[in-house]
């Protein structure tokens, strides 16, 4: 059974092989797409969540992919709240119910105290839709870090 009370220092929240697990499945969904992944957590967020997510989004440099397609797992630890956002190029493209369903994978696995698990099927499951509309071009570059961001 897995520690139930985490630490919710972001640098600490996961351990080493969680990170390294998380970051893998990013690469994995990343060599087959054009998108971007990213994953930040914070320890604590005085606003509302989404709106900060969203100033996140932009601070990480999301709306700068060629294709503007990338999409970012933000979590708020102390708040026990996250935020799922796609950029305009893959919002265009998704039902408007897909990041719905990304949120129900994650809060899942998240209430079962699974937390790289359910970032790592809410990876894949990004990685495959990504994959269908932006599939990996001859030249595929990462234009933005595979690692996980924190702020404290």
């Amino acid at each position: 059974m897995k520690n139930i009370l985490r630490n919710l220092n972001p640098l600490l929240f996961f351990s080493i092989k969680e990170r390294s697990q998380i970051i893998e499945a990013i690469r994995f969904a990343e060599k087959k797409t054009s998108g971007e992944i990213r994953i930040h957590l914070e320890k604590k967020v005085k606003e509302n969540v989404m709106q900060h997510a969203t100033q996140v989004f932009e601070k990480l440099g999301m709306t700068k992919t060629r294709q503007r397609n990338g999409v970012l797992i933000f979590m708020a630890l102390s708040n026990h709240e996250f935020a799922v956002l796609g950029d305009e190029g893959i919002n265009r493209i998704v039902p408007k119910n897909y990041w719905d369903d990304i949120a129900q994978i994650l809060s899942l696995a998240f209430s079962q105290n699974r937390f790289a698990d359910g970032l790592t099927e809410a990876i894949a499951r990004i990685g495959e839709k990504l994959q269908l509309h932006f599939p990996a071009q001859r030249e595929n570059l990462n234009e933005l870090p595979d690692e996980i961001s924190f702020y404290l």
